[in-house]
């Protein structure tokens, strides 16, 4: 039996990877007879151990040859929903198949059990995951590859435009060019000024582009990141302040360890990787100490209003503490000396 595993965070990009998959299978073609069943809607509640969903048909139906074409394709969307129990129990068939059926498994957004991913694996399936990844080099590739694919091809000024658009809403991506492959027509070469009227609202962005806005002293810039995060990140304006707060605090810390001469040492005194810690340290000794103060007083007065000392709107709050970090990092351009 072949086996598939459809598995990522964000449902929709699943339910594109699945489709996908079942065309390239011929899913209900006259090469395959498709079983569709959906253990999502049927999946337990929080803290719930048993399942309201019944494997045995699935269990069945693998189990059964297909009279009617040359292979049975038996999917199971929402596998994130499934309990231990039945995961274990589906994963003894994926090991020992009875019949040259094909499963493919669909994550659903959830979590899929482990049981399950290492049972496909070790069954020599195919596991496709739809997420990005968080580095910024995980999703340049993802993008890269799913750009390569396309039935439209962008120039580089209109690559760079979609990717910056986007932000972290990777979801947006396929939409968009099915619309450029629907309004130009495939095999088209798009610029930038074709992309933007198919562009709509601007996605997310990460939450490091915010910080690095702030550190190089793009006021603009940064306020422009943030309304993304309030916005289509739908982000409150308190869990960007834990953004803040973590950034100043480090930024702190570092300034703290006098010892602390390259990223290596800074990241073994973070507990990050060495790329965030690197650009830290540089922003440390480009502050200087009373500059890495002053960030943190702004912060804590941020965190104080947003609280309800200070009758503002909280967008305007944030809005305020982030313009200040900016100009901390603007009035910055020679490095401060370093405390004694």
């Amino acid at each position: 039996m072949t086996s598939y595993l459809v598995t990522g965070s964000d449902p929709s990009l699943v339910s594109r990877a699945l489709s996908g998959l079942l065309e390239e299978l011929g899913g209900g073609g006259p090469v395959a007879e498709l079983e569709e069943y959906d253990a999502e809607a049927a999946a337990p509640g929080e803290g719930e151990e048993t399942s309201r969903f019944d494997l045995s048909p699935v269990l069945s139906a693998l189990a059964t040859p297909s009279w009617l074409s040359e292979r049975r394709v038996v999917v199971l969307r929402g596998a994130g929903g499934l309990v231990a129990a039945q995961a274990a129990e589906l994963a003894k068939v994926v090991a020992a198949p009875a019949t040259d059926n094909v499963l493919v498994l669909a994550g659903g957004g959830r979590s899929v059990p482990q049981s399950l991913l290492k049972a496909v694996k070790a069954a020599g399936g195919r596991i496709i995951e739809t997420d990005p990844g968080r580095g910024s080099r995980a999703r340049t590739e993802w993008l890269e590859a799913h750009l390569a694919r396309s039935p439209v091809h962008l120039d580089a000024t209109a690559r760079r435009r979609l990717v910056e658009h986007i932000g972290e809403d990777a979801a947006r991506l396929d939409p968009i060019l099915e619309l450029a492959e629907a309004t130009y027509g495939a095999g088209r070469k798009l610029g930038a000024s074709d992309l933007e009227p198919l562009l709509g609202e601007e996605g997310s962005a990460p939450p490091w582009e915010l910080t690095d806005a702030i550190d190089a002293g793009d006021g603009a810039r940064a306020i422009h990141v943030l309304h993304r995060l309030l916005g289509a990140g739908d982000r409150h304006p308190l869990q960007v302040l834990a953004t803040l707060n973590r950034h100043v605090s480090s930024l702190l810390r570092l300034d703290g360890a006098e010892r602390v001469r390259s990223a290596e040492e800074a990241a073994s005194v973070l507990q990050v990787s060495a790329f965030p810690a690197r650009k830290l340290l540089e922003q440390a000794r480009r502050l200087g100490h009373d500059r890495i103060v002053r960030a943190v007083e702004v912060v804590a007065q941020a965190d104080a209003d947003l609280r309800g000392r200070l009758a503002w709107p909280a967008e305007l709050v944030i809005e305020v503490a982030v313009a200040r970090l900016a100009q901390l990092s603007r009035s910055s351009a020679r490095p401060a000396p370093s405390r004694r």
